[in-house]
């Protein structure tokens, strides 16, 4: 099961790592919605998820060696990395599901490890 999160975390990350970059360097690929709550400069979502997905990556290596220390810290990127793709939800829609879904699993695939 942590191989399992391990690979799912860095897949997950990696995505969230080109959909940074995906940001930042282009915002028009974006929907804008003028009427968001939680409105933001994109090119800072794209800072955010860059960063984020960055540390996703590397949990992951830690996650390899079945260390405990990445798998909390690996339950805890992951939530993360929920709430930012909730909050971009109506920028990339499906994009945004798909992860938070990913991460949903990341989750799970952690807590229910036994030693």
């Amino acid at each position: 099961m942590v191989t399992f999160a391990a690979v799912l975390l860095f897949v997950a990350g990696l995505l969230d790592l080109f959909r940074g970059i995906m940001a930042i360097a282009d915002d028009d690929v974006y929907v804008a919605t003028p009427n968001y709550v939680f409105k933001a400069d994109l090119t800072s979502w794209g800072w955010i998820q860059l960063i984020l997905g960055v540390i996703a990556m590397a949990v992951s290596m830690g996650l390899f060696s079945r260390s405990l220390w990445a798998r909390v810290v690996g339950v805890a990127i992951a939530v993360l990395l929920i709430i930012a793709n909730f909050l971009s939800l109506p920028y990339y829609p499906v994009w945004s599901i798909v992860l938070i879904a990913l991460y949903g699993f990341v989750i799970w695939a952690l807590c229910v490890v036994r030693d």
